[in-house]
């Protein structure tokens, strides 16, 4: 039985196996989510933040990512690379901006506004 994953802000949602990594299904969906260790819970790159189907969509999290995530995780983030869906109810990820294209974002609003 698959799972649906959607990622957001893109709006995408596609069909995954029960067992497959977050990481793995946004590759899947064209999503890009920054990662340096490839998928080694390493970099820690690869954060999102979990927005719905958390508890019941995505397996419990191993000791490693919650040992790497410390506090994030009452935030509601995981490691892409180590989530796994369940199979079991839908999930909706929010996959943050790379830093790079938000510090360029911000530098092309602040020059947009500087010219009216």
């Amino acid at each position: 039985m698959a799972s649906e994953i959607t990622f957001m802000p893109d709006d995408k949602s596609i069909q995954a196996r029960p067992g497959t990594t977050v990481l793995d299904a946004a590759r899947k969906a064209r999503v890009h989510i920054r990662t340096r260790c490839s998928g080694k819970a390493a970099c820690l790159m690869c954060k999102v933040r979990v927005i719905a189907g958390g508890e019941t969509g995505l397996k419990a999290m191993n000791v490693n990512e919650r040992l790497k995530l410390g506090s994030l995780y009452e935030e509601g983030y995981r490691l892409a690379c180590q989530a796994k869906l369940s199979g079991q109810d839908p999930v909706t990820v929010f996959v943050p901006e790379d830093p790079l294209k938000s510090a360029i974002r911000r530098q092309l609003e602040k020059q947009q506004e500087e010219e009216w």
